[in-house]
């Protein structure tokens, strides 16, 4: 089956297609110069690249695959969570390929398209199916960070999320308060590689809670305050990699201790990690050295496949469709607060 898949839920405006549960097509337009200058991304200037970037973005991907319109044999959208604007543009543009061809059209969850790229690995997606086994998925990125546990392939429930803000919101107004350019997350992966991750003190919230919950609105003040106290430390080099590094292991440990133990808990033998912090070199790292020594298998997405793209979305829309999902209905809305466990109940 070809899928023509469709990804806007913030500011990438990404169209891929999977064929047969490959993804032969994954074009991604980054507004990331775009909102620079603004520190952050704007939720209307975002629908408005979007608007601007679709129609070439689906040009590339049927250049890049091959394939023509007339191949497609469906086409499926994100749908939510996301910023409404920039959801619409995405989600419109699936509906309208697909009424237009008389084709069926699923409505996805990212996060779920998050969770599931975690299983692919070169193969047919659709083709290890089975494989998806028992495990706790980490799912980590600028606006969500969550704990799933996945008891067979498309079945989960939410185990935990962020009360306040998420992993990758802390990277970058973290990142911000160094004065780092964004986004920041990857200005501190970089610069905590040449760090000491010893070198400054910061807490590690909601680490010793008995539930998998998470908090990082904290830490990000703590930061803010250290610097307040130490403003020498912006002005030598190898102290503000220090920082980086002190700041990057904090979220790690709280990220990665709260998975294990987690998963521990559950009599799991598998995590999987996905979302884009997962493309945090010492977050991958930690993960790995925590798995092996707990002898508990670790499945990574990617790193094409760690940010918002519509590969994701593909891949699972083609689970969804070998299993026999009911298309959606072409006057589907988007769901900008969909939560991920109301994705297996049907509602």
């Amino acid at each position: 089956m070809n899928i023509l898949a469709f990804e806007t839920s913030c500011d990438e405006t990404s169209v891929a297609i999977v064929c047969d549960g490959v993804v032969v097509s994954n074009v991604v337009a980054s507004q990331i110069e775009t909102h620079k200058v603004y520190g952050g991304v704007v939720p209307e200037i975002a629908s408005r690249q979007h608007l601007k970037n679709i129609t070439p973005v689906v040009a590339s991907a049927f250049t890049e695959s091959g394939l023509r319109p007339e191949d497609i044999d469906g086409v499926a959208a994100t749908r939510g969570p996301g910023l409404p604007p920039a959801l619409m543009i995405g989600f419109r543009a699936a509906q309208g390929f697909a009424f237009a061809r008389e084709l069926p059209f699923l409505g996805l969850h990212h996060h779920e398209a998050h969770l599931y790229s975690s299983w692919t690995g070169g193969e047919p997606l659709a083709a290890r199916f089975d494989e998806i086994q028992p495990s706790v998925a980490l799912i980590v990125s600028g606006g969500h960070t969550l704990l799933v546990q996945v008891d067979s392939a498309l079945k989960h429930r939410i185990l935990g999320g962020t009360i306040d803000d998420a992993a990758g919101e802390c990277f970058d107004k973290s990142a911000k308060l160094i004065g780092l350019p964004y986004p920041g997350g990857p200005e501190v992966d970089r610069l905590a590689a040449e760090g000491n991750p010893k070198a400054y003190s910061f807490p590690r919230p909601m680490l010793k809670e008995g539930n998998d919950d998470f908090s990082f609105s904290g830490l990000k003040t703590s930061v803010r305050y250290f610097l307040e106290k130490h403003p020498a430390v912006l002005e030598d080099g190898q102290a503000i990699r220090d920082l980086c590094a002190s700041v990057q292991e904090a979220i790690i440990d709280v990220l990665v201790t709260k998975t294990i133990r987690a998963t521990r808990r559950m009599g799991f033998r598998c995590v999987t990690a996905s979302g884009g912090v997962t493309c945090n070199r010492g977050l991958r790292s930690r993960l790995q050295l925590a798995c092996e020594k707990s002898g508990i298998g670790l499945r990574l997405s990617e790193p094409a496949l760690c940010t918002d793209n519509a590969g994701m979305v593909g891949l699972l829309a083609g689970l969804y469709f070998e299993q026999g999902a009911s298309p959606s209905v072409n006057d589907d809305d988007i769901r900008p607060g969909w939560t991920l466990d109301l994705v297996t109940s049907g509602a």
